[in-house]
């Protein structure tokens, strides 16, 4: 992965070109990346279901973004502990707890 320097008349990069990634950490700092091929990836049974949980935490972190009260919950959260509110959704997701269903 190679680490990007861009010129002060560009202001950020991020997004897929061609078979290279720009990406952005939560530093600010841009990143580029070779585009995977998972083209010929077999998933296991135990990586499907983990993949199949982990589209449900996303599917939950969205509606919770959506909602102003859980909203309102995560980005507290995530202020204290220098995160991201969407991320702190995720986890929770993980853990078991869910503000959506405790109205």
């Amino acid at each position: 992965m190679a680490k990007v320097t861009l010129p002060p008349w560009i202001t950020g990069i991020k997004g897929r070109l061609g078979d290279v990634v720009f990406r952005v950490s939560q530093s600010g700092e841009t990143f580029v990346t070779r585009s995977p091929d998972m083209s010929a990836v077999e998933w296991s049974p135990a990586q499907e279901g983990h993949r199949q949980r982990f589209k449900a935490a996303i599917a939950y972190a969205k509606a919770a973004m959506a909602d102003p009260h859980a909203r309102a919950v995560y980005e507290k959260q995530a202020a204290e502990k220098n995160r991201r509110p969407f991320q702190m959704a995720v986890s929770d997701y993980f853990k078991g707890n869910d503000l959506l269903s405790e109205k």
